[in-house]
């Protein structure tokens, strides 16, 4: 069956109707065989050669993605794979000709950290700057050979609605979205997971939240926390004023005593949220990234991600880079950093890496 998309009334060019509310590949998601539009409108080339394909009502089948992958195609080679201990853990965004990668920070584990590029080629990498407030790191590629082709951002807010397209290694489209609010702060909820008291003078574990960081590193009720990353910390208070400065997938490592026993536990901060979740919610939400609050700025969009392809570019109906993923927060609910963050973040690390080597 056709659908005529007749838009007689309204004459605007197809192409500001698209940058609206992404109606072009929403409307063509209800269509079987094709489509046919209004002679007066005018329909940007990578859509006009892409209308006879056939689709289903899945908005991220197979069809849709083909249709909107003139979108991606141009930042293809600025698009890779992280590698961390064996197994691919995010995307990245070439950033400089010369061998820095942008990716998500928390994903990361310890050395050796490779990339791959848009090629194949695995290439080893290092962290040479990070920005926590942002969950970003900047990894330099030292053995680049050619220069690389880093990806231009565009300093745009899309409005609700707003049709969003994700992409990965090579440019190939991973995921399509829309905007679902705007843009906004999101606070952190990272949590070690302990009840605290004090006792000697002590911060002295009281409970031990299941599901938490503190679990998982055998903390027990009656430990009493000496020093937070090698640092002394001298009651209740001061622990709970470091641990809340620290942000959810963080590691931190805790000196505690147990009885007579003095030992060190490393453990992860976790988001509250998930902590608290029932087993059913967390079936539902399925797998999401291990930071997923606490940023200064995001785009939330309703783009299912699995959490190893954030960090890479997200595009707008126009294709310019508007900003990266960086976090699946939700069932569908992921967040990317804006561009204005982004380039700002960017240019500092640059300078930083820059300057120390």
């Amino acid at each position: 069956m056709k659908m005529v998309i007749a838009l007689m009334k309204d004459r605007r060019p197809f192409r500001a109707l698209i940058q609206r509310a992404g109606l072009c590949v929403f409307a063509l998601t209800c269509l079987g065989n094709g489509v046919v539009v209004s002679q007066e409108t005018q329909i940007p080339d990578w859509l006009e050669d892409r209308m006879s394909l056939r689709t289903s009502n899945r908005r991220d089948n197979g069809d849709m993605i083909a249709l909107v992958r003139p979108l991606t195609e141009a930042i293809g080679e600025s698009v890779v794979q992280v590698v961390s201990v064996g197994k691919v853990v995010a995307l990245g965004v070439i950033v400089s000709e010369d061998g820095y990668v942008l990716t998500k920070r928390s994903e990361l584990s310890v050395d050796p950290i490779r990339v791959r590029l848009a090629s194949g080629q695995l290439l080893p990498a290092r962290v040479a700057a990070v920005r926590r407030v942002n969950d970003l790191a900047l990894l330099r590629i030292d053995e680049v050979g050619k220069p690389l082709k880093p990806a231009s951002f565009v300093d745009v807010t899309p409005p609700v609605g707003a049709f969003l397209v994700s992409a990965g290694r090579g440019g190939n489209p991973i995921g399509l979205g829309s905007v679902g609010v705007g843009s906004r702060k999101v606070e952190h909820s990272g949590r070690l997971g302990v009840q605290l008291y004090n006792s000697d003078g002590k911060a002295t574990v009281e409970v031990v939240l299941p599901a938490s960081g503190a679990e998982a590193a055998g903390v027990e009720p009656g430990d009493k926390i000496l020093a937070i990353n090698g640092r002394e910390e001298s009651n209740s208070s001061s622990v709970m004023r470091v641990l809340r400065e620290m942000f959810p997938g963080e590691n931190v490592r805790l000196t505690i005593l147990r009885g007579s026993e003095k030992m060190n536990l490393d453990a992860k901060i976790r988001d509250l949220g998930v902590m608290l979740e029932s087993e059913n919610d967390s079936k539902v939400n399925g797998q999401r990234s291990a930071r997923l609050s606490g940023f200064e700025k995001v785009i939330q969009h309703d783009t299912v991600l699995d959490p190893s392809e954030c960090g890479g570019p997200v595009v707008d109906s126009q294709g310019r880079v508007i900003g990266i993923n960086i976090a699946r927060a939700g069932r569908v609910v992921s967040y990317a950093l804006p561009a204005s963050v982004v380039m700002q973040d960017v240019s500092d690390m640059l300078n930083d890496a820059r300057s120390s080597r």
